[in-house]
């Protein structure tokens, strides 16, 4: 690539397989050196949740993170990759809007999530009380797609907030950063969870095989967090996770305790344990009080942020408890072992899966579908 800039990461990902033809004009534009030019790639009548238009999207907003190894980083700013990414943006925007009830209470809305119903069943319930070594693997695989860069969409706030919101969300940023330290940061956490699973640990390494049900809840992320009029969404959609997290993290701990996982696997669960319950106050008082209070009419744009993510983080559950329970995988294609079977962590075979035709892996037999949402 002659004259290509070339990204500043040396561990950006590859370019992964388009699924469907807006994807695949965007690779295909990508992989040649920025011009200057339009891109005049048709999207109307495009599923917004669909895979081809989730991953063109995911593309998209990647080139303002890490960038892609073969991609000449001057296409960050071009005209085309902008103006597709503002077309499909409209369209899942649109379609979220649609899906999700407007509000305008916030503390209503964060109260709801801190009291959990008592019949309420998701991915953590399942993992926690029957959950085999292969659904958490591939749990942690869709999970990937979002953790290993998981400060950074919110990080996208700061310079937008002032005063006492700006302050306190630093102050939240700088645990998810490890404080500092980069052995603590919880992407380097995550990663080495994936070490320890037998999974890869590279950035973006199973793009290829998360659908787009997975991307959609970070693609939400990148959206709200490029787009400065969106920033009280993207608060609302992060103090929703943090007040979520906590309660799930701990279920997250008992399963893979139960299961015998590597002790790296349960410190990323024991890690926001703690950490995102002291997050969610902070959070809630200082970065969502503060803004009400200085603008009560982004309540409403706060309130959408949470609940279009829990909406999204709904489907997602539903996508993985469904194929779990009939007994199919809930990932584009299997997972292969690395070093070990896929089976429990100490490489015997794990109640509930077969043998799959491919040597020395496992492939998920689940067992009876229990649903949530």
């Amino acid at each position: 690539m002659p004259d290509a800039i070339r990204p500043c990461d040396l561990s950006a990902a590859s370019l992964p397989t388009p699924r469907g033809p807006i994807s695949t004009e965007v690779v295909e534009q990508l992989a040649r050196p920025a011009d200057s030019g339009t891109w005049p790639i048709a999207v109307g009548g495009a599923d917004p949740y669909g895979e081809d238009v989730q991953l063109a999207l995911a593309v998209l907003y990647e080139l303002h993170y890490r960038g892609f190894a073969e991609v000449d980083a001057a296409w960050e700013w071009a005209p085309g990759p902008l103006g597709l990414r503002a077309e499909l943006e409209r369209l899942f925007l649109s379609r979220l809007r649609a899906d999700v009830p407007a509000g305008d209470d916030p503390d209503a809305v964060f109260e709801g999530l801190c009291r959990e119903p008592r019949d309420a069943w998701g991915v953590s319930h399942e993992l926690a009380e029957r959950g085999t070594w292969s659904q958490m693997r591939e749990f942690f695989v869709h999970r990937s797609i979002y953790h290993l860069k998981e400060a950074d969409p919110h990080a996208l706030a700061i310079p937008r907030l002032s005063g006492r919101a700006k302050a306190a969300l630093v102050a939240v940023e700088f645990d998810e950063y490890g404080g500092g330290r980069a052995d603590r940061m919880h992407s380097r956490l995550y990663a080495d969870l994936l070490t320890a699973a037998g999974l890869r640990e590279d950035y973006l390494g199973y793009l290829d095989a998360v659908p787009a049900v997975t991307l959609a809840t970070v693609n939400f992320m990148s959206l709200c967090g490029l787009h400065r009029a969106h920033t009280p969404m993207l608060v609302g959609m992060f103090t929703a996770a943090e007040i979520t997290t906590a309660p799930s993290a701990r279920r997250m701990a008992k399963a893979l305790e139960r299961l015998g996982a590597e002790q790296a696997c349960i410190t990323f669960y024991t890690e926001h344990i703690e950490a995102d319950a002291v997050h969610e106050q902070v959070l809630r008082h200082d970065v969502v009080g503060d803004l009400v209070a200085r603008d009560p009419a982004c309540a409403t744009d706060i309130v959408f942020g949470a609940e279009a993510a829990e909406f999204l983080e709904g489907r997602l559950a539903g996508h993985l408890l469904g194929n779990w329970s009939s007994g199919t995988t809930s990932l584009r294609a299997p997972v292969a072992a690395v070093g070990q079977p896929v089976g429990c962590p100490t490489g015997g075979r794990d109640p509930g899966t077969f043998q799959s035709s491919t040597p020395g892996s496992w492939v998920e037999v689940p067992p009876a579908p229990r649903i949530r949402r």
